[in-house]
C-alpha cells in the first residue's frame, strides 16, 4: 500500500482529504444507498398497483402516495448526494492544488528551465479541475450506477428467472464492449492532454519573441508549429468522440432487443417458456421498469468512462509532476544566521575550481577559480557565453556545480536557506519584472520583514522617492507599465535589490538599454546603494564609471 502511495501521490493525497472528512465522506456514501434503495422500490409498488388494476380493483391512496413519496425521496437524496460531492470535489482540488505548489517551489531551477510554462500551468489549472468530475461525475456515478444494477438484477432473478438469464449473457458482452471503449478512450484523452499542453505553451512563447519572429519572418514556422499542435488535439477528440457517439446507441438499441424478446415469450402459449418467463402484468411492467433501469446505469457507464479516463489521464500527468526529482537539501534559516554571524574569513565570495555546464556534453565554465573580498567592487567580463550570468546563478543557488565549489561567506552556495537569500543577496536585472500589486509591492515582493519605511528609504536612495510620491496614490498607487519611465523601472529594480538589506549586490547588464542621461541617473543611484556592500557587476560601462576590479571570464 506504500509502494502504491509513493507511485501516486494524488491518490495519497486525496486519501488523506478522504480521513480529514471523513463525515463528509460517510454522508456522501449514506446518501448514494438511499438513492439506490428508494429507486428500487418504485417498480415494485407499481407492480402491486398494476396487479390490482388489472384484478379489477381501486388503487388505495396509501398506496400511490408512497410511490410518489419514494420518488421524491429518490430525488431528494440523489440532489444532497450531489452537493455533497461537489464540496467534496473543491477539497480535494485545493488540497491538490496546494501540493502541486509545494512541489512547485521545492523543484530546481534545471527542471522548471527544462519544462514549457503551459504544460505547467495545464496542471494546475485543466488537470487538476478533472479530478472534481471524477469524484461528481465520475466514480461516485458509477459506484451508484453498478449497485442499482446488481439491486435490479436480484429482484428481477426472484420475479423471473428466464430474464435475469437473458441478463446474465448481455451484461458480459456489454462488460467486454465497455473495456473496449475505455482503453481506446483513455489513449486518445492522454493524446488531447498533451496536445493541449504543446498548444498553450506555443502562444506566451511566440507573444515573447514576436518582435524577432517578425524581424526574421518565421510567422509561418511558428503557424505551422501552431497547427500541428492544433491537429494532434483535433484527431485526439475525434477518436474520443466517435466512441462517445457509438457508445449510447449500442446500449439502446439492445435495451429494446431485450425488452421485445420478454415480452414475447411472455405472451408465448409454450409451457416451458412460460415457466421461465410467465408474469402477471403487474410484473410486466415492473419488469419493464427494471430493464429500463438497468440499461440506464449502463449507458451512463458510457458518459462516465470518458468523464474517468479524461480525470485519470488528468491524475497521471499530476503524478509525473508530483515525482520528479526536488532540488538538494538546504541549510534551516537559523543554522544559516549562525554561519552568517560566525563568518570571519577574508574572502566573501570564491569559487574553487568550478565547473559547470547546462548540458553533460555542453560545459560552460571549466575550472574557474576566483576570490572576492568583503566590500570589494568587481566587474565580471568576457565574451558571450563565457559564462558571467551562468556565475550568479551559481552564486544565487540556482544551479550546482559539476565540479568544484561555489561559497559565498564560507558556505556552499547551494545551501543558502531561500528564507536568508533576499537578505545576503540583492539582485538586479536588465530588465524590471512587474508583480501584481501596488508601487510599494514592486519593492517588498510582498516580503512582511520589509517594512513600508525600510522600502521608501531605499526608493529616495536610488533618487526615485520624489516620483513615486508624485502619483496619484504615492506608494500606494497600483503599478503598470506606463507609470514609470525605463530609467526609473531600472530605479525602482535598485530598490527592489537593497530594500531588504542586503550584503551582496549583483548587478546583470543593467545599464544595457539606456540613453546617456537616464544611464548616469542609474550610475548615481548604484553609487548610493553600492557604499558598504560586496557588488559584482556584469558590465563594462560600470565598470569605467565605478571602478574596482576586473576579472575576465574565458570559455
Amino acid at each position: 500500500m506504500k509502494t502504491c502511495m509513493k507511485k501516486h501521490p494524488s491518490l495519497a493525497i486525496i486519501l488523506q482529504v478522504v480521513r480529514r472528512h471523513l463525515l463528509l465522506f460517510l454522508g456522501i456514501f449514506l446518501l448514494i444507498l438511499g438513492a439506490i434503495v428508494c429507486s428500487l422500490l418504485p417498480p415494485l409498488v407499481l407492480e402491486k398497483i398494476v396487479d390490482r388494476l388489472a384484478g379489477g380493483y381501486g388503487i388505495p391512496v396509501p398506496l400511490a402516495a408512497l410511490y410518489f413519496a419514494l420518488l421524491g425521496a429518490a430525488s431528494l437524496c440523489i440532489s444532497a448526494r450531489d452537493g455533497l460531492l461537489t464540496v467534496f470535489g473543491q477539497k480535494i482540488i485545493r488540497s491538490l492544488r496546494h501540493a502541486l505548489c509545494d512541489k512547485l517551489s521545492r523543484l530546481p531551477a534545471a527542471t522548471l528551465s527544462a519544462q514549457d510554462p503551459g504544460a505547467v500551468s495545464s496542471r494546475f489549472v485543466g488537470d487538476a479541475d478533472t479530478v472534481e468530475e471524477l469524484f461528481t461525475d465520475g466514480i461516485a456515478s458509477m459506484f451508484a450506477d453498478c449497485c442499482t444494477m446488481i439491486g435490479i438484477f436480484v429482484v428481477i432473478l426472484q420475479k423471473s428467472s428466464g430474464l435475469a438469464i437473458l441478463l446474465l449473457f448481455a451484461v458480459p458482452v456489454l462488460f467486454a464492449f465497455t473495456r473496449f471503449v475505455q482503453k481506446r478512450m483513455l489513449r486518445a484523452q492522454i493524446d488531447n492532454r498533451a496536445a493541449i499542453a504543446r498548444a498553450s505553451a506555443i502562444v506566451p512563447e511566440t507573444l515573447h519573441c514576436i518582435r524577432t519572429i517578425h524581424a526574421l519572418g518565421k510567422e509561418s514556422y511558428l503557424q505551422k508549429h501552431y497547427d500541428q499542435a492544433i491537429q494532434e488535439s483535433f484527431s485526439a477528440v475525434n477518436r474520443t468522440n466517435f466512441f462517445d457517439a457509438v457508445y449510447s446507441p449500442i446500449i439502446q438499441i439492445l435495451q429494446a432487443v431485450l425488452i421485445g424478446l420478454v415480452m414475447l415469450f411472455a405472451a408465448s402459449q409454450n409451457p416451458q417458456l412460460l415457466e421461465f418467463f410467465g408474469m402477471s402484468a403487474g410484473t410486466a411492467v415492473a419488469m419493464a421498469a427494471y430493464i429500463s433501469q438497468i440499461f440506464g446505469p449502463i449507458e451512463n457507464i458510457g458518459m462516465e468512462i470518458q468523464t474517468i479516463q479524461s480525470a485519470a489521464a488528468g491524475v497521471h500527468r499530476m503524478d509525473e509532476f508530483l515525482l520528479q526529482e526536488e532540488r538538494w537539501e538546504t541549510d534551516s534559516p537559523s543554522a544559516s544566521d549562525k554561519y552568517s554571524e560566525a563568518f570571519q574569513g577574508p574572502f566573501v565570495i570564491e569559487l574553487q575550481d568550478v565547473s559547470f555546464g547546462y548540458e553533460k556534453n555542453q560545459t560552460v565554465l571549466k575550472k574557474q577559480s576566483l576570490s572576492i573580498r568583503l566590500g570589494e567592487q568587481v566587474t565580471l567580463t568576457g565574451r558571450t557565453g563565457a559564462g558571467k550570468s551562468t556565475l550568479f546563478k551559481l552564486l544565487l543557488g540556482l544551479y550546482r556545480p559539476q565540479e568544484g565549489r561555489v561559497l559565498v561567506e564560507g558556505r556552499d552556495a547551494s545551501r543558502i536557506a531561500d528564507e536568508e537569500k533576499r537578505r545576503l543577496f540583492g539582485y538586479v536585472e536588465q530588465n524590471f519584472r512587474l508583480v501584481p500589486g501596488s508601487v510599494l509591492d514592486q519593492i517588498t515582493l510582498f516580503d512582511p520583514l520589509i517594512s513600508r519605511k525600510a522600502a521608501m528609504e531605499a526608493a529616495s536612495l536610488v533618487g526615485l522617492d520624489s516620483a513615486i510620491e508624485a502619483l496619484p496614490q504615492g506608494f500606494e498607487t497600483p503599478c503598470a507599465e506606463g507609470i514609470f519611465s525605463q530609467g526609473q523601472w531600472q530605479l525602482l529594480s535598485i530598490a527592489r535589490a537593497i530594500a531588504a538589506g542586503p550584503r551582496i549586490l549583483l548587478l546583470d547588464e543593467i545599464t544595457a538599454n539606456l540613453d546617456a542621461d537616464t544611464e548616469q541617473q542609474v550610475l548615481t543611484a548604484l553609487r548610493r546603494a553600492s557604499a558598504q556592500r560586496t557588488v559584482v557587476s556584469i558590465s563594462h560601462r560600470l565598470y569605467e564609471h565605478l571602478g574596482g576590479r576586473e576579472i575576465t571570464l574565458s570559455s
